[in-house]
């Protein structure tokens, strides 16, 4: 997947690139390549990115430890700003943070990389926790099991004598 030149994406039909891909991305270890459609639309002041994509990955199971495949699928868009950033000189060495300060931005005359863009999309999709779909299911209990034959830890043995209400 290619980078994509900014003011090319401009003289565009309708101002948009969109294009198909079949490929591995750096970084993602996937069981299949990753598939899917992805459209970059220059809007002026912003370019709104939209994906859908699919893959197969391998995860292991926050409960079980054991290895489960997965199927990794993005319908997802974001807009991103064109703004030229400032020099590191014109930035004080502390300053408060404000909401639209957390915006991603590029520069207009720069490149859009689609690949690491979908390649943080895929990343963000991993559920958490990872949980096989055989996985157990936990049993929460607000009291102790007072019927339980186990045997306390002596070090324990003081806070056996509190009651739970």
């Amino acid at each position: 997947m290619e980078n994509l030149y900014i003011p090319q994406i401009a003289k565009a039909v309708n101002a948009t690139e969109e294009f198909e891909f079949k490929e591995t991305i750096e970084g993602l270890e996937t069981l299949t390549p990753v598939q899917g459609f992805m459209s970059v639309r220059h809007v002026g002041s912003f370019i709104e990115v939209t994906a859908k994509a699919s893959t197969i990955i391998t995860l292991t199971c926050d409960r079980t430890l054991v290895q489960f495949n997965y199927r990794l699928v993005i319908d997802t868009s974001e807009m991103i700003w064109l703004a030229e950033p400032l020099p590191e000189s014109e930035y004080p060495k502390e300053r408060e943070i404000e909401t639209g300060d957390l915006v991603e931005s590029l520069s207009p005359n720069g490149y859009f990389d689609a690949a690491a863009w979908l390649y943080e999309q895929l990343i963000l999709a991993i559920p958490y926790p990872k949980i096989a779909p055989d996985a157990p299911a936990l049993e929460i209990s607000d009291r102790p099991d007072e019927n339980s034959d186990k045997t306390l830890d002596k070090r324990w043995a003081a806070l056996s004598s509190l009651k739970f209400e």
